[in-house]
Parts: C-alpha cells; structure tokens; sequence
C-alpha cells in the first residue's frame, strides 16, 4: 500500500518521539516506524532497566559497607529471578502504552525495517511511504568484532533477559555496559572478567576517576585485563573459552557467559541511504549544524544515528529530536549546544563527568587550576561507609569559569548536575563556593571541590 506523510520519522526512542509528536500537534500527517518494540533502546533496553539492577546492587551494597557498623544485614542477598519480575514491570507496558499514545495522537505506526527507496520513499514491508521530510532515529546496535566464534556472545539487550545469572561472566570491552553490568553481577555473586584491548577503560572520563573505579572494581574480586584484545570465542559442551592476546602472549580465559561490551555503532547500514542519496559513515548520518542530511535536504537525523558530534546519551537524543521537529516547523535555525552536558556511569559507586577533561583543556590553550583529591576519608563517604571516593574539577583562571568537574563516589551521578548547570548557565565556581547548601548532603560538599 502507498502512504504520504508530511513526515516519517525511523524509530520510537526519545528522538523520533520528540520530532512526530511535535509535528504532529502542529497538524502534520506523521508516521513512525521501527522494526523493534515500540519504545526504543533506553527505556525497553538499556537506561531504564539497567537502572532497576543497579538499584538492587546499591541496596546490597549499603547493606553489607554498613554490616558491623549498627547494620546486620544477614542474608541480604539478590533473587535475580524476582529481579527480573520487577524490571519487567517497568519495561514489559512500554511498548503498547507507546503506541496507543501514536494511535491517541494520530501518527500512523507501522512495525517493520525501513529501507529507502528513493530520497523521498521508505518501504516498510508491503507498504510505500513517501513524505515531504524523514528523520531517522533509530539508535545503535553492538559491533561486529569480526573475530571467530561471535555467534557465542550474548548482547547487553540479552542480558537484561537473562533467567538466571551463571557463576562466571566475562565481559569483552571496557566502555560503561562492561562496568556496569560487572557491578551488578558482582553483588549478585557471580565471578567477573573483564577483558579490554586498551591500556585504560572508559577513556571518555578521567583517567584518575577511572584509576579509583578500576582499583574500587578489582576489590571487589573483579578480574581486570587490560591491554587485552580477545580473539577468538570457542563453546565447549559446558563453558566457553575466550582467547586473547596480552602484548603478542596468548592467554586462555573460561567462562560460562561472555557478554558483548566492545562499543556500539548507528543502526542504519540496512536502511539503503544510498538509494536516498543520504551520505553516512560509521559514526551516523552526515549532517550540517542544523541536524540535516548534507546530501538530502529532506533528511534529518538525530540521536545515536546521526554524526552530529553530539554525546550518545538518551537525554541527548530527546534534546536534538526538539531542535529537528522545530527547524522542520520553523525553518533551520535551531543548533545544539553540547556544552555541560553529564554523563554517569552507573557503577557501585557510580562514575560522573562534565565538561572538559585535562588533556581537552590543554589543547584548546586554556589556563586552569586543578583540584583533584581521594576523599574516602570525607564524612559524606565514612557515613555510609564508603572507602572509595573522589573528585577533580577544573576552574579557569582569571574567569572562574567551571571548565570541568569529574567525581566518583556515592551521589557523583546527582551531584554531577550541579556542576552541569552551572556551565551551561555560566554559573561561577566562587558562586557556587558561596552558595548555602543543606546539610549534610553530597551538595554540601560542592564548595570543598572548588
């Protein structure tokens, strides 16, 4: 059947959303398509749900730090069955509340793959549709680490599905589903390896962050290779081994789970954007400051499918389906702005940063002060006894202007939007040195970091 939209918009997560409902309040005739349930990554397989594992792990956690200091925590412990119930209850309505708030609006949906077929067409199954603009939006998928026995690994999508945790996982990669993954699965008993082919994990935050995180991580019993690239997975009739090469050495390494965590790419190498005259790389769809195809003027791309220079974030994503739907209604002249934007990584403590990192600042010749320091020994951290913590910010000489903060310890993901807000306003660091915080907090800690 042959359809024609004002708008299609490929995918459902936060920035196809963003664009066909804004669109579509404006009187446009929209569709939205996506091979997937509708929902997309965050809130059916990723964010959201992670975030339900973790807060579990958190609990155990606290319990046992706390074990000998006024807490007996017994048999505090994770049911990963029961777990499981209770992040579907988050994730298992998604889906048909999504579409039933389409169908409330008035977007057409359709379920399917979409493949271009001219700069203006997409088919979808059996059906054509054409539209005077198409946003693509449908997030990213897992690499392929071409290397021989791939089939044996599961996703971090699969993990989240998983009935039962086995005694042994192994992680391949060292980005933020590595670490955060690990964390859970640590307090739930298991074994953990984690096997990354760089000298250091989670290169986009501080190396010293990430110092106290991998040093916090291994105390925890976590085995941590890094400079370790694997090679090659085998399934023997009850295990999988993993090979792996350290610096020309083969190393062997046996697990009963090996999870796929070596980075993500934009999901649109099926889509056939060459038939729509859309150009696209690895890292997404080309596009000018305005989010739009440098090649297709009635394409636009936002989220993890576009090449916008933009960070892979949910909120990200939602922030540049806004700016897309208002160039479509308004004409371009809407831009990011990706200045002070957070990112966490939701370990056991958890990992946050914002801004720019040392190294960034140095080579855009900036003049900063440093201040950096473990802070274990900090009553924020004693209380809830925590033995690993920090922070480093950096604060601009001559403007007191907040050019970066990066903190690890319990709160770092809230407290990291403090600083945020603060570079994205041009809040001054003596501003906040003098603000009055409620006490005691891990805001309250704040003035002590700058």
């Amino acid at each position: 059947m042959n359809r024609k939209f004002d708008l299609i918009a490929i995918g459902t997560g936060s920035a196809a959303s963003a664009v066909a409902s804004r669109c579509r309040a404006a009187g446009w005739q929209v569709a939205i398509v996506d091979s997937r349930p509708f929902g997309g990554t965050c809130a059916l397989r990723g964010c959201d749900p992670k975030k339900v594992l973790v807060g579990a792990a958190e609990v155990t956690d606290w319990g046992r730090r706390m074990q000998g200091n006024g807490v007996q925590a017994g048999q505090l412990s994770i049911d990963w069955r029961e777990l499981m119930r209770f992040k579907r209850s988050f994730t298992e309505p998604v889906p048909k509340h999504r579409e039933e708030a389409y169908r409330k609006a008035g977007i057409a949906a359709f379920h399917g793959r979409a493949h271009f077929a001219g700069p203006t067409t997409v088919r979808v199954g059996e059906d054509v549709l054409e539209a005077r603009s198409i946003v693509i939006a449908a997030g990213q998928k897992p690499v392929d680490l071409k290397i021989p026995g791939v089939e044996h690994l599961i996703t971090s999508e699969q993990f989240l599905e998983l009935e039962h945790l086995p005694p042994r996982i192994l992680f391949i990669g060292g980005g933020y589903i590595a670490f955060e993954f690990a964390h859970v699965a640590l307090r739930a008993g298991s074994q953990v390896t984690i096997v990354h082919r760089g000298n250091r994990p989670l290169p986009q935050f501080d190396p010293d962050m990430v110092d106290l995180l991998v040093e916090h991580t291994r105390a925890l019993g976590a085995d941590i290779q890094l400079g370790t690239e694997a090679v090659g997975i085998e399934k023997q009739s009850d295990s999988l081994t993993v090979r792996a090469s350290t610096s020309g050495q083969s190393r062997i390494f046996r697990a009963d789970l090996v999870v796929h965590a070596a980075g993500r790419q934009p999901e649109i190498d099926d889509m056939n954007l060459d038939a729509a005259g859309v150009e696209w790389d690895r890292h997404g769809v080309k596009v000018n400051e305005y989010l739009q195809s440098i090649s297709n003027p009635a394409v636009y791309a936002a989220g993890d499918a576009a090449a916008s220079g933009g960070p892979p974030l949910t909120p990200v994503a939602g922030y540049e389906g806004v700016l897309v739907a208002t160039n479509l209604l308004k004409g371009n002249h809407a831009k990011p702005d990706y200045r002070g934007i957070p990112s966490a990584v939701f370990t056991v403590p958890p990992l946050a940063s914002v801004g720019l990192g040392e190294s960034q600042a140095r080579e855009k010749g900036l003049k900063f002060n440093v201040k950096t320091e473990s802070t274990g020994n900090w009553y924020s951290s004693r209380r809830v006894a925590e033995p690993s913590s920090g922070y480093k910010t950096l604060v601009e000489e001559g403007t007191d202007r907040i050019l970066g903060a990066h903190l690890f310890g319990s709160a770092a993901a809230e407290v990291i939007n403090l600083f945020a807000l603060a570079i994205r306003s041009g809040i001054r660091a003596r501003d906040l040195k003098h603000m009055i915080f409620s006490y005691p907090t891990h805001g309250s800690d704040v003035p002590y970091m700058l």
